[in-house]
């Protein structure tokens, strides 16, 4: 099966349609890409900074990259002129900096708050309470070249299909609560990034706005 071939079935098994796909091309060569992006896809997932970078300097310009892997603080100055969306913003420092890098490349970057939904304890993420913490501090008010644009979140690692579910309802009851709260003005959630290959459609039926999907697209094929 081709690239374009998996994207017109995952597409069909879209339960919403409207939902952003998101191709995660980490540790993918660049003809891949290239072949997705002659395929539509203008959304990529990365989930390291070096790769980000060598992909956007070899890759088309409209490509809307997308970092959903862990971010280190010291990596964010190297993304912050061209990143679309980061993921993964899983602490009140790292927004600092990101807001930061921000106000040095004259932009203002689009984040989402990644929040542990999951049973496993290896999964970054804001709990409940260090996310009222961040809410409740005078400092979320100042960062002014951040837009917190919505959650996400990653499930546990399961056949289970009820807990799967059960968190991501989770995530997406979170952030109706969150928008009956008076929130700071750089906060305007939307958008929940839940789901991947083996989960997006439990995912889109919770809620998901937009879905992560690697394996489904390029096959299991790594390289480098």
């Amino acid at each position: 099966m081709s690239i374009k071939e998996n994207l017109i079935g995952i597409k069909k098994d879209f339960v919403h349609p409207d939902c952003l796909l998101v191709a995660v091309s980490k540790t993918k060569p660049v003809p891949l890409l290239q072949e997705a992006y002659d395929a539509g896809i203008r959304d990529f997932g990365e989930n390291k900074v070096q790769e980000i970078l060598e992909k956007h300097a070899q890759l088309p310009s409209d490509i809307r990259w997308h970092m959903i892997g862990h971010l280190q603080s010291n990596k964010v100055k190297n993304i912050a002129p061209f990143i679309y969306l980061i993921h993964g913003v899983d602490s009140f420092k790292l927004l600092k900096e990101i807001n930061k890098q921000a106000i040095k490349a004259d932009r203002t970057i689009s984040c989402l708050l990644q929040i542990h939904i999951a049973k496993e304890e290896s999964k970054f993420g804001f709990d409940k309470a260090e996310l009222e913490d961040m809410l409740g501090s005078p400092e979320i008010h100042q960062l002014e070249n951040v837009k917190i644009i919505g959650l996400m979140g990653m499930a546990t690692f399961t056949e289970n299909e009820s807990v799967i579910r059960k968190e991501f309802r989770g995530l997406k009851t979170l952030m109706e609560e969150l928008n009956q709260m008076d929130l700071p003005s750089n906060f305007d959630l939307k958008e929940i990034s839940m789901g991947m290959s083996g989960d997006y459609r439990i995912a889109q039926e919770e809620g998901s706005t937009m879905v992560r999907i690697g394996s489904a697209i390029f096959g299991q094929r790594n390289n480098h």
